[in-house]
């Protein structure tokens, strides 16, 4: 790449001296020259060719000197390095141009050998310097799409890392997805304004309770949030962590459901399903973009278990591979489910507070279980009782209408 030098002086014979003396690196496309006889000239050199790599200014010029173009120059973003010369005996300017941040000076009358090592020790810098800049910029850059999915210091610690750690592999990861009820109705009859603001909130606030868990935000499609633990940094934790945000983001959107409750706006219930398995992650974005999220039958699995709430009446749903990974779950079973596309049953659990988990309805509702669970004639008078007392109650509410339509065991089958 050919660097390119504006030499700014006044004498008239230093431009043809310049090019004799350099004339092998300019054949050879090393360097090439502009020249400019003061301070004015040059700035106006500069503005119509910014991409001089190299400033050489006498300090001694009509109109602009070379300390005033220094400080012009010091003034710019981009702020060219500049090399100063002046008269051997012209410290006090040398030291002013210095202090203004000239990169080096040279003393006349020039010495051509002096000028080109100086001139060559200059370029390694400014080479040094923008290699600098670029690596910046790209780790701004990263930093930039990265804090789309990941908390802000899990960005920070990618975005400086030197390997890539979110290339395309098979990782064991937690899975969150969480749907708006009732959301496509709401779309159908809102204001786009009212849409957009209420929309905005919602996507920030549940980001930021993913983001206070450690966990990464794979992807966000309208109302719709699919979150992953344990990936692309180690977690040994995942499964804790993910029971812990979902329970918080089912309360933070409670919390919002019922703030716009207030201003007169339906939203719907978070339906939450969560699950944990082998899945394909990593960026599937390819060179142009940054698409970090997962594939497999986990991920599904998740998807599924969010949409069965429909089904049950729960806003949390998590499999049995998350319940018991979990050290001292607290929560209470739902039953075995046959979700869509599935043959076999997956038991799932509904995570509760401790505070719920310690209540007497909890443990009537596991007796009641059991019963169902061992085929007991006496578990529809089990939930009935349970119902008669909590009737706030919509899992056991389920399960009675299950029994009273003659429906046997935990399994059952959902669409």
């Amino acid at each position: 790449m050919t660097a390119t030098i504006l030499v700014v002086d006044d004498e008239p014979d230093l431009e043809a001296l310049i090019l004799q003396k350099f004339r092998r690196q300019v054949r050879e496309g090393l360097v090439s020259f502009m020249f400019a006889r003061d301070g004015l000239e040059a700035l106006q050199s500069l503005e119509e060719h910014p991409h001089v790599d190299l400033v050489v200014s006498d300090i001694n010029m009509p109109r602009m000197d070379g300390l005033s173009l220094l400080a012009k120059l010091q003034e710019s973003e981009d702020k060219t390095s500049t090399i100063i010369v002046s008269a051997y005996g012209d410290m006090s300017n040398i030291r002013t141009a210095m202090n203004r941040g000239a990169f080096d000076f040279l003393t006349k009358p020039i010495d051509f050998a002096d000028l080109e090592a100086t001139i060559d020790k200059t370029l390694r810098h400014i080479e040094v310097l923008r290699e600098a800049r670029r690596r910046q910029a790209e780790a701004e850059r990263a930093h930039a799409s990265l804090s789309r999915y990941f908390s802000p210091q899990l960005a920070k610690r990618l975005a400086a890392s030197a390997g890539d750690s979110t290339e395309v592999t098979w990782r064991d990861v937690a899975v969150i997805f969480t749907d708006i009820t009732g959301f496509t109705s709401l779309v159908e009859t809102a204001a786009p304004e009212l849409l957009g603001e209420l929309l905005n909130e919602y996507v920030a606030g549940m980001t930021d309770v993913v983001f206070a868990h450690e966990g990464t935000v794979a992807k966000v499609i309208g109302d719709a949030i699919e979150v992953l633990f344990n990936a692309p940094s180690d977690q040994p934790d995942y499964a804790t962590r993910a029971v812990a945000c979902a329970r918080e983001l089912d309360a933070w959107g409670e919390a919002f459901r019922e703030r716009w409750k207030a201003r007169g706006v339906s939203f719907g219930a978070t339906r939450i399903g969560v699950h944990a398995g082998p899945a394909l992650v990593g960026n599937f974005g390819g060179s142009r973009f940054f698409d970090y999220t997962a594939y497999g039958d986990t991920i599904n699995t998740a998807a599924r278990l969010e949409v069965a709430n429909k089904f049950l009446g729960t806003r949390i749903c998590v499999s049995a591979t998350i319940a018991n990974a979990v050290e001292n779950f607290r929560g209470r079973p739902v039953g075995d489910l046959v979700l869509r596309g599935r043959s076999e049953p997956l038991r799932a659990y509904e995570p509760l507070s401790a505070a719920s988990f310690g209540a007497p309805a909890t443990s009537q509702y596991g007796q009641a279980f059991a019963k169902l669970e061992a085929g007991d004639a006496n578990a529809m008078p089990a939930f009935a009782a349970l119902v008669g007392s909590h009737a706030e109650d919509p899992l056991a509410n389920f399960h009675l209408k299950r029994l009273l339509n003659g429906a046997k065991g935990v399994r059952m089958q959902l669409e």
